[in-house]
């Protein structure tokens, strides 16, 4: 085996003769080294400089730190709007809760500087050591406000009961026959009994009779709804108010009546005017109360507004 080798140096060629042997072992020898020289490519490829490594870590982190962050901030942002809706839930039963006092303080004739609804109701007290410095824990805020709402609710259920029983007690007060059926005036003749003023025999007066000035007020006892309003035997122009539950009044001998049959007249209206027409001797009003279909003694319901 023979091997030329050309120089730079005026193109000049070597010629070297190798024996068969020899051949074969610098083939080997070749073949050996551009192996060797591809393993170890494959095995050490061409490594970025320890920099640019340190700095793709940096930015993945920064990556993966900033979606944190922005999950971070959702979920606060979503816990946020959770409790602004609770708490704007906890202010609706307050503003509830304080419109309900506010009536049930007018219905009940309490103080308002008892019962102030328009301002925080006043608290105090020495801090104890145990407290101090001490904040208050997201869960336990939560439970709070949980208690807070049903303590809320259920003070609405109480107050509402109440309201109504107060509504219904003003809503008897006022279809409740009580009073007198003038302002200024005297009882003239009781119910019961008594000398007939025109024929002199004993008879049974319905009713009682209120004396006082010609054309001074005659008021309803109770709120209640016309259902005579004009002339009728024995009792001159009268006027008969229908209270419900049974109760019925009438107003007898009027001068003048201020009001007609089906309308409705709340207690202590002016339905009429004082006079002595019909079966009367003079100015005064015939005052009965009916219940259930059965004249009363009127006396009782004058004496319930005292």
């Amino acid at each position: 085996m023979s091997l030329i080798l050309v120089t730079n140096r005026a193109g000049r060629t070597r010629k070297f003769t190798l024996g068969m042997w020899q051949g074969v072992l610098l083939l080997l020898s070749l073949a050996l080294v551009i192996a060797g020289a591809i393993y170890w490519g494959m095995q050490h490829p061409l490594r970025e400089a320890p920099e640019q490594t340190m700095l793709k870590v940096m930015k993945q982190q920064l990556a993966e730190q900033e979606q944190a962050l922005a999950r971070a901030r959702a979920e606060a942002e979503e816990n946020l709007n959770a409790l602004a809706l609770r708490l704007g839930e906890v202010k609706a039963h307050v503003i509830r809760l304080d419109a309900l006092g506010q009536r049930l303080i007018e219905k009940a004739n309490l103080s308002k500087g008892e019962f102030d609804f328009e301002n925080p109701p006043a608290q105090g007290g020495p801090v104890s050591g145990e407290g101090r410095g001490k904040s208050m824990a997201v869960s336990d805020f939560i439970g709070g406000l949980d208690a807070m709402e049903r303590q809320l609710e259920h003070r609405a259920l109480q107050l509402d009961v109440l309201e109504t029983l107060l509504m219904n007690r003003e809503l008897h007060d006022e279809v409740f026959p009580q009073g007198r059926p003038i302002k200024r005036g005297w009882i003239s003749s009781y119910f019961g009994y008594r000398t007939d003023p025109f024929n002199g025999r004993i008879a049974h007066h319905d009713g009682i009779d209120l004396a006082g000035e010609l054309g001074s007020d005659v008021i309803a006892v109770a709120s209640g709804v016309v259902t005579w309003a004009g002339k009728r035997y024995g009792y001159g122009n009268l006027v008969e108010i229908n209270h419900g539950n049974g109760y019925v009044t009438r107003y007898g001998h009027n001068q003048k009546i201020n009001v007609k049959v089906g309308q409705t007249v709340k207690k202590g209206e002016v339905i009429a005017q004082m006079g002595s027409s019909g079966r009367s001797t003079g100015p005064h009003v015939h005052f009965e109360v009916i219940k259930n279909s059965r004249v009363v003694d009127p006396m009782r319901y004058i004496r319930a507004a005292r």
